[in-house]
């Protein structure tokens, strides 16, 4: 969440310290992600200590179940949520969950240049991730890929509605208005994403462990140079692609040349690489993306200065070297691999 839910502090105070025990000093919001069903805080206790507080609507316990396995497993890339008193990784907060974590200073993707050896060492980590060997109970808990229509038509919907609607609101009249010039460029987004989805699920594919959310935001790089993947709200049993896609994608530019994904892939190590699938994950994400600020901007009025902002992220996706180009790029690749 951007904006502070209207939660007094004094409870989420008060649960921390029935919950954890721990002695709150200072607790303070953070604006960090578009997720509305997530708040993050930072809770310096009385000793000194920091932590990280997430409080997580439609919670689901692989969230926390997932990173706590990797951990187990070796992954070092990751950090463990807390026990609670009753042993649990979370707590119970009304229409939320209350996951506390250790506070890891540092910088994310967006924020920093990551080295050849945060990239070589992203790539192990994304390398271990995927093959790791799940216990069957608890893949039975993840969800698995269906390649759902449900962004697509929720896109569609809006491209309907600017035609018919009148927008009061600037920021929303903006976007209906870019949204008009671009029609013909949206619904061809949309064609081959389905296209692709047709394709995809005729075949036979390996479904692997995937963060599903890959992308720089969630690359957390501490004060004291360590790599962590944060954030595992969306975990996914997917074709590797589903994460992949981010590593040159253009979703946020952190991936500036051809030798940063190779650097990547040292890490990761060889591997095919399908490239329809690869294709289909990078128009999906475009497509998602697109409909989330459109039910943001032109289904409601909230947001304040972030309105502005959510629609200069829609603008971007179509600048040269944006989000389509790259997909445009990848889906030439399927015809002419020697590009």
């Amino acid at each position: 969440m951007l904006e502070k839910p209207t939660i007094p502090d004094e409870l989420i105070v008060s649960r921390l310290e029935a919950e954890y025990d721990l002695r709150v000093a200072e607790l303070a919001f953070l604006p960090l992600g578009a997720d509305e069903n997530t708040a993050v805080y930072r809770v310096i206790a009385e000793a000194g200590t920091a932590h990280f507080l997430k409080l997580r609507r439609n919670f689901e316990e692989i969230i926390v179940r997932v990173p706590l396995f990797l951990k187990e497993q070796g992954v070092q890339a990751i950090i463990a949520p807390f026990e609670t008193r009753s042993k649990q990784h979370y707590a119970d907060f009304g229409e939320y969950k209350i996951i506390l974590y250790p506070f890891i200073a540092g910088k994310d993707g967006f924020e920093m240049e990551l080295s050849d050896h945060h990239r070589r060492s992203l790539g192990a980590a994304l390398r271990a991730i995927h093959r790791a060997e799940l216990p069957a109970e608890l893949r039975s808990l993840i969800p698995q890929e269906t390649y759902s229509p449900h962004w697509r038509e929720l896109l569609k919907t809006y491209q309907t509605r600017i035609e018919t609607n009148l927008f009061e609101e600037s920021t929303a009249a903006k976007l209906a208005n870019f949204m008009k010039s671009r029609q013909a460029e949206i619904s061809r987004l949309i064609d081959r994403a389905e296209g692709l989805a047709s394709e995809i699920q005729s075949k036979s594919v390996d479904l692997v462990l995937c963060h599903s959310d890959f992308h720089g935001g969630n690359i957390l790089i501490s004060d004291q140079d360590e790599l962590y993947i944060v954030d595992w709200d969306d975990v996914l049993l997917a074709p590797k692609e589903r994460d992949l896609m981010f590593i040159g994608g253009g979703i946020d530019g952190i991936w500036k040349s051809k030798q940063d994904e190779a650097v990547f892939h040292e890490g990761y190590d060889k591997t095919e690489i399908n490239l329809s699938t690869l294709a289909y994950y990078r128009y999906e994400r475009i497509i998602e993306d697109l409909a989330i600020i459109c039910r943001q901007l032109l289904s409601t009025e909230e947001g304040g200065a972030d309105r502005e902002r959510s629609l200069g992220w829609f603008t971007s996706n179509f600048e040269p070297g944006g989000t389509i180009e790259i997909v445009r790029k990848t889906d030439q690749l399927l015809s002419n691999p020697d590009i």
